[in-house]
């Protein structure tokens, strides 16, 4: 995946960029130096993957830190040796620095026994329990930032799977990623003082355009 302009890493060994691609793409199992060629493949991935979790994961299960490793692990495990695996580097986007890579699985299992305990399974029937619980819990493990790379989509993916328990179809979350993306990065920041509504009105949105864009015409 495409690093430059995106994320800053510190303590980074050359062999984790594939040679000939310009620090452009993360090393891989298929020797991919084209960031178009490899975000193609990392989609492609993501929908296999979405299509196959969907069939693990009951509509009764509550998610914890090791089911997040294994989405991530079955999302890219075939590009990545390190898929599933908690990051080793620092990483940063602009002036903002996600949780350090020692932190991580005392966060991670903070997390398992804190939001995903507190709302998942994602049973609930009033809407508006079910976009706090989309929100903290997506707000919290963006914040972690577990893995090297594809945090934000694991993150959608995990919400994708807990709106399913609600009964809710996969979300589309075009808004959260084109429309409203600067208010989707500042929801993220807020989420450090617990500050959750902003990132409630990024899924109030999500859910609103989810359900208007299936609607029978």
């Amino acid at each position: 995946m495409k690093k430059s302009g995106r994320y800053k890493t510190a303590h980074l060994v050359e062999d984790q960029y594939e040679p000939g691609s310009n620090g452009q793409v993360l090393k891989n199992k298929h020797g991919i130096t084209s960031p178009e060629e490899m975000d193609r493949y990392e989609k492609e991935e993501q929908l296999r993957a979405l299509d196959e979790l969907t069939d693990i994961f009951e509509k009764d299960h509550r998610f914890s830190a090791a089911d997040i490793c294994k989405m991530h692990k079955i999302w890219l495990g075939n590009i990545y040796e390190w898929a599933g695996k908690y990051r080793k580097v620092k990483m940063s986007k602009g002036d903002f620095t996600f949780a350090f890579p020692e932190q991580i699985p005392k966060l991670m299992t903070e997390f398992e026994k804190g939001q995903l305990y507190e709302f998942t399974p994602c049973s609930f029937e009033n809407l508006d329990q079910i976009i706090t619980a989309l929100a903290v819990v997506h707000t919290e493990l963006v914040l972690i930032h577990p893995f090297r790379e594809g945090n934000g989509r694991a993150a959608r993916m995990l919400a994708i799977l807990m709106a399913i328990q609600t009964g809710l179809p996969p979300l589309d979350f075009g808004v959260m990623i084109d429309e409203e993306k600067e208010k989707y990065i500042k929801a993220i920041h807020a989420g450090v003082g617990r500050n959750y509504e902003p990132m409630r009105k990024v899924f109030t949105s999500v859910i609103r355009k989810t359900l208007r864009i299936r609607e029978p015409r």
